[in-house]
Order: C-alpha cells, then sequence, then structure tokens
C-alpha cells in the first residue's frame, strides 16, 4: 500500500483523521508539522514569527522530499500549506477533506481547547483573513487532490471507510 497523504484547510481534521485511520488500519500515521517541529526543535508558531513563511515553506518541501524518500505504507497528515510541495504526488495518493470555511471555524472555537488551537494556527488569528486564504485555497486542494471526500457531519467511521474505498484505485 502507498501513502495516504492527507490535505485541506487548518482545523478540517487531518490529524484527527489519520490518528483514527491508524487504529483502524494498523499503519503508521505521522504529521508534516511535528515533523517540522521535531526536526528544529521548535513550535511552527515560533518559526513563523523569528523565520517567516518561506523559511517554514521550505522546511516543508525538505519535509516533502524525506517522505518521499524514506516513507512507505503511512497515513500523512498535512498542514494547510503543503499542498504546494513540488513532489507531492509523490509522497502517495492525495486526499483532500473538504469541508465549508465556517463549519471548520466552528469546530475549532468551539472545541474544549480552542485557545490552544487557534493558538497553534498562525494564520488563523483573524477570522477574515482565514476566511481569504480559505476562499483561494479551495480550488487548489482540488487541482492536487487525488480525491476529495466531504468530511462536514460525518462520522469519523464514514470518514475512514470512504477514504479507504476511494484510495483502492490508486493505490494497485
Amino acid at each position: 500500500m502507498k501513502n495516504i497523504l492527507l490535505i485541506g484547510f487548518m482545523g478540517v481534521g487531518k490529524g484527527t483523521v489519520a490518528r483514527a485511520m491508524s487504529g483502524k488500519t494498523n499503519l503508521y500515521a505521522v504529521d508534516t508539522d511535528d515533523l517540522i517541529e521535531s526536526l528544529t526543535n521548535k513550535k511552527i508558531k515560533k518559526i513563523f514569527e523569528k523565520q517567516g513563511e518561506k523559511y517554514f515553506r521550505d522546511l516543508e518541501q525538505k519535509t516533502a522530499d524525506w517522505l518521499a524518500s524514506s516513507v512507505k505504507n503511512t497515513i500523512i497528515s498535512t498542514g494547510g500549506g503543503f499542498y504546494k510541495v513540488k513532489n507531492i504526488k509523490n509522497i502517495g495518493t492525495v486526499v483532500y477533506l473538504k469541508a465549508d470555511f465556517d463549519w471548520i471555524y466552528e469546530r475549532i472555537t468551539k472545541s474544549k481547547n480552542a485557545k490552544k488551537k487557534i493558538k497553534k494556527r498562525p494564520l488563523f488569528k483573524s477570522y477574515e483573513n482565514a476566511k481569504k486564504l480559505y476562499k483561494q485555497r479551495v480550488k487548489e486542494y482540488e487541482k492536487v487532490a487525488d480525491v476529495t471526500i466531504y468530511v462536514e457531519n460525518k462520522s469519523m467511521d464514514e470518514i475512514i471507510e470512504e477514504i479507504l474505498n476511494r484510495v483502492k484505485s490508486f493505490q494497485s
């Protein structure tokens, strides 16, 4: 089985889905932001503050290169802008987890640890700016994706089952 790469807007649930899929499939799950934090020994927020977004995007590309050459049979959750890496299709089957912006916003702001979730996402500080970024990225996610899964108002089991059924044709 090739890797399954989960892309989508920040807060849509890529990490949550990856961890749940790992439990159901017995595959490892990794998160690109966690890999970058391990590599740099810095939080994403601090990287953005101190070195800027371009530096962070270069780290994403370095992470993508490593994933493409070294990681197999893994569920990979990504940061919201990871879809821009040059070699994304070499990493695995790209699955876009899609939901409406207001659903994502509510998911983050109504969660029990909302302050922590918002603080962790530097590009989500302003509702208006985040919504503008969402609108820019939706079409780009769709272009990059092999499979699009609409996750809004679905159970985790439904999402996982749909992902596994839909990626089969790309895994042969």
